[in-house]
């Protein structure tokens, strides 16, 4: 089983990029991001944390709707 990396979140969030997800806003240490799948919005807040903790990054790749073996191909 692959364990979740520790990453930083700049790492995290130029990965979400190239999956096609768009930067909208950042308020504070919150990163907002969205992306359309056909008719739905999906949206995920990234915290601009040094490294983002393993179990975090975990949730947010499941809200993303990403398996970890693709979120690892865009690293």
């Amino acid at each position: 089983m692959i364990k979740v990396p520790r990453l930083s979140y700049v790492v995290v969030v130029k990965a979400l990029q190239q999956d096609g997800w768009t930067v909208v806003r950042q308020k504070g240490s919150h990163i907002r991001l969205q992306k359309r799948i056909g008719n739905e919005l999906l949206k995920i807040t990234v915290p601009a944390h040094n490294p983002i903790k393993r179990s975090t990054l975990a949730h947010i790749l499941k809200q993303a709707s990403m398996n970890l073996e693709h979120f690892n191909k865009l690293l």
